[in-house]
């Protein structure tokens, strides 16, 4: 071997050894520029949030166990039970009364017990009824107290119970009973024997406090796309009032606008060739109405978020804490997310802000469409908010968490991955100036937010619920409506209440309009309600006197009354309308909290109607009340199938008391009117299609607290903005090199169904 290639190679090597130490070094340096730092803490110990936390399935099935062998009769398991029977209809947290919890958060007191509410229907009595039961102590239960006369001033009668699923199931089978009179119609109209036909509930059901009577409306189903588009034109009306199955029966029959007695009336009129008879060919699923199968094959994958250094929140058990904010999660089976306790730099803003109720009221020239007010409450908004996908219905890398709930059988059930958290940068400054006079710089701030959220499958549409915390101390609550339209067969003058979207589709206008709670406590728990607006006044300019100014004034106003506070749906509403407290900031204004409301609610249902106390909070945009114990809730599970009759009605809250220096609640109401069209096919969008309100700082600071954000960027034209000591965001390019790995995705919210 030649010297000059011996030196070749020995130059080779040494560049090699050089190479490999600069990896090496790099890798060394890389888990300091990436490892992952612990969020900040806050002073609340994650222990106290307990007092609000959902039960757990070892403590319901506590609850279980111990009312099966201490109420002394026979209790059927829900999943099973005829409506003669009694059963254990639901088990869920009772939430402590508020004194007790502030007692122990705030003071020396103690932690108070841990309880549940069991709802039970003792459909075995000579007298059915609805009954529920305060259980405890948890984990291990001693005592059971029933709360029923109390909360509502005597038993709930039997008829208002929500419809189980082995109710429905028992309905089905009536009804797949009574097709079976009809073949050759069925043949005809529908290429269908019956079985191939999906049924939907409407509600409420009949007229009167006691009816239990329903319309079924009839779809085709294609396996894996939604039917609720693709209506039949046949319609049945069930009477399940009777406590024996055996009993019910099928009492009218809708079709293309006839009205009939029965299936075989229906049948032999066909039969006799005087029945007119749209004929549908059963839908095929590449080309079904509503499909929603990408039409092409995947592109390149759009951006995705990622923490550089992991989650700058936390999340223990149902605590979560971020850049100051404290907050307790949890969620209703019934009435869905709930939150209690959200502090903001240890200052508690609100005790408890929770989804109220969900209404849903639909129009159609078909009898199941234009008699449809769905209540989700009582079909249950948390009960049925499934698991979220990651990477597109919340971010990839947030942090999910499970939901247990008992309803409808004796065993609890978990929703996994069916909550989920993260912080959301929206790509928008939170603030931001750039000075090009006097001195040259730029000051600004990212809107970074921290999410909560659910998404609840109520039928055919989803909501998608959110709570957001900025920088700022702003809370901020939406809901976006998607999933698909319900719709009704197309026959004689439909488009009066919607538009056509397919051959024989009508998608039927609705309204939606949601009902929140939201507990203010600012700067302590008396507050006052002020509101602020503009006005002109017309004043002669004081340098001349010889000209007019429309010069605008600010008019404040304090409201002294509950009826004062009661601000009706759709009518004009002070601009500025704030919580506020005795006690001044630094420049001795009031510290105060403004309610700001985004809605485009429809009409409210005419309160001569027979059902509409059931549903009079939607009387309100805003409305603001003393808090009182006995008034938790504005709707009820058992106003949607006795509506005529509520078991809460919201109104009977607003009775003229004084709202000055008193713990106060405010009821908001947010919503929007949709008249479905072609783009609502196959699904709505959530574009333009969200509401929501905002709880902002006002005079609550001395200043805009995200000035101490960590997050802050400025720099001036005389600095280096390139400069990573200088700025922030020239930092950004090594943060790259922390891309986590992502895990495998996986997904199991079919197992529970």
């Amino acid at each position: 071997m030649s010297l000059k290639t011996v030196l070749i190679l020995l130059g080779l090597a040494l560049a090699t050894i050089f190479a490999l130490v600069c990896v090496l070094l790099t890798r060394e340096r890389s888990p300091r520029t990436c490892q992952h730092l612990p969020p900040e803490q806050e002073d609340m110990e994650d222990d106290q949030s307990l007092v609000f936390a959902d039960l757990t399935p070892e403590e319901m099935s506590q609850v279980v166990r111990y009312l099966q062998g201490h109420l002394g009769v026979p209790l059927v398991d829900a999943s099973r039970a005829k409506p003669s029977d009694n059963c254990i209809a639901s088990v869920d947290l009772q939430v402590p009364a508020k004194a007790e919890v502030l007692r122990f958060l705030d003071g020396a007191g103690a932690r108070p017990p841990r309880e549940a509410l069991a709802v039970l229907y003792f459909g075995n009595q000579p007298e059915p009824n609805i009954t529920e039961y305060v259980v405890g102590p948890l984990p291990a239960p001693a005592y059971h107290r029933d709360v029923t006369v109390q909360k509502y001033g005597g038993k709930v009668p039997y008829h208002r119970r929500p419809v189980t699923g082995k109710e429905y199931r028992d309905i089905n089978a009536l009804v797949q009973r009574e097709l079976e009179k009809a073949p050759r119609f069925l043949s005809a109209c529908c290429e269908s024997d019956g079985t191939n036909l999906a049924i939907l509930t409407t509600a409420p059901r009949g007229f009167k406090s006691g009816d239990r009577v329903t319309w079924f409306v009839l779809f085709h189903h294609v396996a894996g796309t939604g039917y609720y588009l693709s209506p039949v034109g046949l319609e049945v009306l069930v009477d399940h009032g009777d406590l024996h199955v055996s009993q019910w029966q099928l009492r009218q029959v809708f079709y293309n606008g006839r009205y009939f007695a029965s299936t075989g009336d229906l049948e032999q009129e066909f039969v006799a060739g005087v029945l007119e008879v749209v004929r549908l060919k059963q839908p095929q699923a590449d080309a079904v109405l509503g499909s929603m199968k990408p039409r092409r094959p995947p592109g390149s994958p759009g951006p995705l978020q990622f923490e550089p250094q992991g989650p700058r929140y936390s999340v223990r058990n149902n605590h979560i804490t971020f850049q100051g904010w404290s907050i307790a999660f949890g969620m209703n089976p019934n009435t869905g997310p709930r939150l209690f306790d959200i502090r903001y730099r240890g200052e508690r803003i609100v005790y408890e802000l929770s989804l109220q109720e969900a209404l849903a009221l639909y129009s159609s020239n078909c009898p199941g469409g234009m008699s449809t007010r769905y209540l989700d409450g009582s079909f249950g908004i948390g009960r049925f908010a499934y698991e979220l996908v990651q990477g597109l219905d919340c971010p990839y890398t947030a942090t999910y968490v499970d939901q247990h709930y008992l309803a409808e059988s004796d065993t609890p059930k978990t929703n996994q991955k069916s909550l989920c958290i993260f912080e959301h940068d929206s790509a928008l400054p939170l603030r931001r100036h750039f000075s090009d006079s006097q001195s040259f710089y730029y000051g600004g701030l990212r809107k970074s937010t921290l999410v909560i959220r659910t998404i609840s499958t109520l039928i055919n549409y989803d909501y998608i619920w959110d709570f957001m915390f900025h920088g700022s101390g702003a809370v901020e609550v939406r809901v976006h409506a998607t999933g698909y339209i319900s719709s009704s067969f197309f026959h004689g003058q439909a488009t009066d209440y919607g538009n056509r979207v397919g051959p024989h589709t009508l998608g039927t206008m609705h309204l939606h309009h949601i009902h929140y709670k939201v507990d203010l406590d600012v700067d302590g728990q008396l507050n006052s309600l002020e509101t602020q607006d503009m006005e002109y006044e017309f004043v002669k300019d004081p340098w001349s006197t010889q000209n007019t100014i429309e010069r605008p004034y600010l008019r404040r106003e304090r409201l002294e009354k509950e009826d004062e506070a009661a601000f009706p749906l759709n009518a004009p509403m002070p601009r500025y309308l704030s919580f506020v407290s005795p006690n001044p900031n630094k420049w001795e204004h009031p510290r105060s909290y403004r309610i700001q409301v985004i809605s485009f609610a429809g009409k409210h249902l005419p309160t001569s109607s027979s059902m509409e106390r059931s549903i009079s909070w939607g009387r309100y945009q805003l409305a603001v009340t003393r808090r009182k114990e006995e008034e938790p809730t504005s709707s009820s599970i058992y106003n949607q199938n006795d509506p005529w009759t509520p078991t809460v009605a919201f109104a009977d809250f607003i009775n003229n008391e004084t709202i000055t220096n008193e713990d106060l609640v405010a009821w908001i109401t947010v919503g929007f009117l949709h008249v479905p069209h072609a783009e609502d096919i196959p699904n709505t969008v959530t574009v333009g299609n969200e509401v929501g309100f905002f709880l902002r700082p006002y005079n609550y600071f001395n200043e805009d607290p995200s000035v101490d954000s960590s997050d802050s960027v400025y720099f001036s034209s005389e600095q280096d903005a390139g400069a990573c000591g200088a700025n922030p965001l020239a930092c950004l390019s090594s943060a790259t090199t922390c891309a986590p790995r992502l895990p495998p995705f996986h997904f199991g919210g079919f197992l529970n169904l």
